[in-house]
């Protein structure tokens, strides 16, 4: 388990997000005295830090410069200002990424995952949870996300893509698809799947990825992912 220190004084905010990183299974901290963060940071040893720029005595950079003189734990900044230059100061000093406030949460989840496999190669996979094409499939939840939204799909539509990621940039016969959903206990009949198969493409879509899953006439389906 991960552990995360959630610098942020907003406490309605910081509730919010230690209960919904929890669910995640995140072991969320936050800080108990504002005047001694870096203090803290020492003491909990987090593999991540959420630091938001306004804070109580000093500010997000103070204490992100002090944290990058001792240690390269990924930190993300939050911000509700949009000042560009908020941006460029944060990856400056060495923040791994910049979240602008208010933001979908799905999406927070799905840049903190990024960054923890590619700093601590940790994989995904074992907590029903994959990537693909720079999103974030949640087997559990039924659920697909990126940095362009969030969506929910039905168990035979996360099944159906489930079978097709598995053997991507190969075609997957129809009779094969129905076969497995059938082994699964879930009737799907050749129409069915039709019907499944194009809402999927067209829940997609809303995530820029509606093209990654092709019609192959005659043969089946194939989700495209090019190296």
């Amino acid at each position: 388990m991960f552990k995360v220190f959630l610098i942020e004084d907003d406490q309605s905010l910081f509730s919010e997000m230690k209960k919904r990183l929890t669910q995640w299974s995140y072991d969320v901290h936050g800080v108990s005295d504002f005047n001694h963060v870096f203090k803290e940071f020492l003491e909990l040893k987090p593999e991540l830090v959420i630091i938001d720029i306004q804070l109580p005595k000093f500010d997000g950079f103070h204490w992100c410069r002090m944290i990058r003189e001792h240690s390269n734990v990924p930190i993300v900044f939050l911000s509700s200002r949009d000042h560009p230059t908020d941006m460029v100061m944060s990856m400056n000093l060495g923040a791994d990424d910049f979240i602008q406030k208010p933001f979908h949460f799905d999406v927070l989840v799905a840049k903190i995952q990024a960054i923890l496999r590619r700093v601590y190669n940790y994989n995904t996979e074992e907590t029903g949870v994959k990537t693909w094409l720079g999103a974030t499939v949640d087997y559990e939840r039924n659920r697909l996300s990126n940095e362009q939204g969030t969506i929910d799909l039905t168990k035979n539509e996360i099944y159906i893509l489930k079978i097709l990621i598995e053997q991507k940039n190969k075609i997957i016969s129809r009779d094969e698809i129905i076969t497995v959903l059938w082994e699964d206990e879930r009737f799907v009949s050749d129409n069915t799947l039709t019907v499944n198969v194009n809402r999927l493409r067209k829940k997609l879509t809303e995530l820029g990825l509606g093209d990654s899953i092709v019609t192959k006439v005659g043969q089946g389906y194939m989700a495209v992912e090019r190296v």
